[in-house]
């Protein structure tokens, strides 16, 4: 499998050259090659991706689809690297003008690695190179930004604040690089692999319903599901580690992080079965008087549980916890109420081991949505995944009256 760094990144920074000059001498003398070394890097790109890049003529080159994809792909990420060659907080660091152009694909996969493992033995370990060529790599990157990229803490080493923009920088570039190789084959439904970061709603019905649709079509693209909450995935987004989040929004999500909505989640209280409550219509103090299980403090749902009671005294949590699966087990089994979305538990509903308790809740509404980075361009097969998550979310709402 072709991967991003695999590619030549002084011949993919000549790429956008060839597209604007459709001159192969004109855009050597731009990108600062001669006019055979071009040449010769463009019939190599052509050779790794199967696909032909320009289409050649006596007077000049005219850019194919593949061609201008992954021109465009190409600029997108060594935007990535020059924003990632700033200091945090101070603009441009002193040193070369445009450092993107002096990274290789070399120095940047062992940097990842570097960065990944927080050091240098485990790098060599996971990427096979050895721990000499990371420090090599580290080091000369380090000279091109101007800028110190890791450090010495105790025994080991960590990033420098520039060090994890870095890496930020330079996942965001190879995720632009991997798209812009499926774009230029053209072969959406052939391959690939994209990363959906589930929270806790979404996992039940919402993604599972969309992953089936999507690999009747597909069923050679990789899908990864990365769990977790909120604050857990975040961070793997804006770094490009995550493609799509899927899961509850947030009112003012961070920088960086747009949010479409997919739908509005409605928010219920359960108890087993056999709970004592479940007989009859619960009051605020019926339920005040409860023992609960709900998610810790400072989570969405836990601020949902909280407003209920209205600022008065809070029911005893003997157990606070995020897991659905904990919760539903938890719940099945003792006394303790929850709060809950009727999707998360739909098995447990339908089976009628876990009813409502009280009345509906109208007010306790939360929006379940996509979040992705800003300015983040999806390929076909990920704008794919996105369209049946939409069309997924339809399907699974559940009928008001269950």
């Amino acid at each position: 499998m072709l991967k991003p760094f695999d590619l030549n990144l002084r011949h993919l920074r000549a790429l956008g050259a060839v597209v604007a000059q459709r001159s192969l001498n004109r855009a050597a003398e731009e990108a600062g090659l001669s006019q055979p070394a071009l040449t010769q890097g463009l019939g190599k790109l052509e050779r790794q991706l199967g696909v032909l890049l320009f289409d050649r003529h006596s007077d000049g080159v005219t850019p194919t689809f593949a061609g201008t994809a992954l021109a465009d792909r190409a600029g997108r990420a060594f935007a990535q690297l020059a924003t990632a060659s700033r200091r945090p907080g101070r603009g441009a660091a002193r040193g070369f003008s445009s450092p993107e152009r002096l990274m290789t694909a070399t120095q940047l996969e062992a940097f990842l690695h570097f960065a990944d493992a927080q050091g240098f033995a485990g790098a060599a370990a996971a990427s096979g190179l050895s721990q000499p060529a990371i420090h090599r790599a580290v080091r000369e990157l380090e000279q091109i930004c101007a800028m110190p990229l890791a450090e010495r803490r105790g025994r080991g080493m960590v990033l420098t604040a520039a060090g994890r923009n870095m890496a930020r920088g330079v996942r965001l570039a190879a995720g632009e690089i991997a798209a812009g190789i499926d774009e230029a084959r053209g072969e959406p439904d052939e391959g690939g692999r994209i990363t959906i970061g589930a929270m806790p709603l979404s996992r039940a019905l919402v993604v599972p319903r969309a992953l089936a649709h999507f690999l009747r079509d597909a069923p050679a693209t990789v899908i990864d599901i990365v769990e977790g909450s909120w604050r857990e995935l975040v961070d793997p987004l804006l770094d490009g580690v995550i493609d799509i989040m899927v899961g509850a929004l947030r009112e003012a999500p961070p920088a960086g992080v747009e949010q479409v909505p997919l739908f509005t989640d409605r928010l219920a209280i359960f108890g087993r079965k056999d709970h004592p409550l479940a007989a009859r219509t619960a009051t605020v103090a019926d339920l005040r008087a409860q023992s609960w299980v709900v998610g810790p403090a400072g989570t969405p749902l836990r601020a949902h549980w909280e407003a209920m009671f209205e600022g008065e005294a809070l029911p005893p949590v003997p157990v606070e916890c995020g897991s659905v699966m904990v919760i539903r087990g938890l719940v099945m089994q003792s006394d303790l109420l929850t709060l809950l979305s009727p999707d998360q538990i739909s098995v447990e509903i339908e089976a009628s081991m876990l009813v409502r308790i009280g009345s509906n809740l109208p007010s306790r509404v939360r929006s379940i949505g996509i979040s992705t980075r800003s300015g983040w361009r999806p390929t076909r097969g990920q704008q794919r995944m996105i369209d049946l998550l939409n069309q997924a979310s339809i399907e699974t709402r559940l009928q008001e009256n269950q």
